[in-house]
């Protein structure tokens, strides 16, 4: 009986093992299916949240970057693989769309597990009530987390809106002429656009106006957001001892004199300053900036040293910190494609806190994603002009004027971001039925339109 034991159990044994020989190439059919379509959800979440453990750091032996600038690089990386081929205005492909939305709601899951403690009423069984503590989500992503995921639907909306265009559309480079290349040399990853040899109908040329208007309200939306995340950043020392010893040492002479006189302009002082090349604009920022913390700093003696004798009052510096502050929103809102600053680049990489990681970052990329829109309309608007400035001159002597725009007509793509985002102007004091457009006409010259006050961390302790 042992004996036929024994051969049963060795025959039973051989048919598990038989059966799993028998399993064996299901299984690699199933593998080499995982492999031809990709990485699994569950292979690339291990794969982007190990990198984030180990601060970018594949050895493991601990020299990895912190853990704010870790996700503030995977977002700026993500974002540069999904949207640095969106060359043109046109929807963006439905892989890297759906790439964007599931690893971006990934990196943004982080911001669940931040919180803060608040008083919160509690009743017992027996119907006593009583305080305690509690946990929500911090108020600044709160607030702005959601008020960002809307600007990213919206510019995605706005690409959608140019599907099946025909009244423009992009030729190689290769395919134009030389004259054409030459007006184009600064962009020349860029297609050229091409409009009919008469300019765009009056129609388009409403609707592509339109279009300008209101990716430049999320432009500016997502601008307030990135400044003010910054603004609550800590400055950090290493920056602040490479500081020069004074405003005068920061600025030049010429420059100095000019913001300090009795009679100051700011236009007149961007009139008088090199602003030709990207390179100079981001010098001058890095310089004003500087400035503007040294009077800051002296102004609020962090500085260690002692105001008795100096030949500028308090007064004067504040009222030079103020001026260079102006300067500071007019550059930014007149160049807002120029990379970041000096000091910029300083609060990120020393940043620690991942709420406001996630925040500057996010911001920044979709002010990014709305800057590159916004001038690949604008390369639409201008070939327009182009075009019908050229059929002007060839048109014969007195030939009809050219009609009217056309209103462009209600719909869901005018839906302006206050309109999206359930934001009104009551607090304006302007009339419901008024546009931001209709109310105030100089939004076009580089200002910032006032928006609701935006939420930021006001209780983490940050340096002037």
């Amino acid at each position: 009986m042992a004996a036929n034991g024994g051969s049963l159990e060795r025959r039973g044994s051989m048919r598990r093992s038989g059966s799993k020989v028998k399993e064996e190439p299901a299984a690699a059919d199933h593998a080499a299916e995982e492999h031809a379509s990709g990485p699994s959800d569950i292979e690339v979440i291990k794969e982007k949240f190990g990198k984030l453990l180990l601060g970018e750091d594949m050895s493991g032996s601990g020299k990895g970057v912190p853990s704010a600038l870790a996700l503030s690089n995977a977002v700026t990386n993500l974002a540069a693989a999904v949207f640095g081929e969106q060359r043109k205005l046109e929807p963006m492909a439905p892989d890297r769309k759906a790439r964007w939305k599931k690893e971006v709601g990934w990196l943004l899951s982080v911001a669940d597990q931040i919180v803060e403690f608040v008083a919160k009423k509690q009743v017992l069984d027996n119907g006593v009530e009583m305080e305690v503590m509690g946990t929500q989500q911090r108020r600044d992503l709160q607030s702005n987390i959601p008020a960002l995921r809307k600007i990213d639907a919206m510019l995605l909306d706005y690409l959608d809106g140019f599907k099946d265009r025909t009244d423009f559309w992009y030729v190689k480079r290769d395919s134009c002429s030389d004259a054409e290349k030459e007006e184009s040399t600064e962009k020349w990853w860029i297609p050229i656009v091409k409009v009919p040899p008469n300019g765009l109908a009056p129609a388009s040329r409403g609707w592509i106006q339109h279009q300008k208007e209101l990716v430049n309200q999320v432009l500016k939306a997502a601008m307030a957001i990135n400044a003010n995340c910054l603004m609550e950043m800590a400055i950090p020392e290493s920056y602040l001892e490479s500081l020069p010893k004074n405003g005068r040492a920061s600025l030049g002479d010429a420059l100095y004199r000019i913001i300090t006189d009795v009679e100051f302009d700011p236009d007149d002082f961007l009139s008088t300053v090199d602003l030709t090349s990207e390179h100079k604009i981001l010098d001058l920022k890095d310089r004003i900036e500087a400035s503007v913390i040294i009077w800051n700093r002296k102004v609020h003696n962090k500085d260690g040293k002692s105001s008795w004798g100096s030949a500028v009052s308090q007064e004067k510096r504040e009222q030079f910190e103020e001026r260079a502050q102006t300067l500071l929103l007019i550059i930014k809102h007149r160049y807002p494609g120029i990379p970041q600053s000096s000091l910029d680049i300083a609060k990120i990489q020393e940043n620690r806190d991942v709420g406001f990681a996630l925040l500057e970052s996010y911001s920044r990329v979709l002010e990014s994603l709305a800057f590159n829109v916004m001038s690949r309309i604008e390369d639409v608007i201008v070939a327009d002009n182009v075009a019908r400035e050229k059929a002007k001159k060839d048109a014969p002597a007195g030939s009809s004027s050219e009609p009217a725009p056309q209103k462009v007509p209600d719909g869901p793509d005018s839906m302006t971001l206050l309109d999206f985002m359930g934001w009104n102007g009551d607090s304006e004091g302007r009339p419901d039925d008024q546009s931001p457009s209709a109310v105030d006409p100089a939004q076009d010259d580089g200002r910032l339109m006032k928006l609701p006050n935006i939420m930021t961390n006001l209780f983490m302790k940050t340096t002037q």
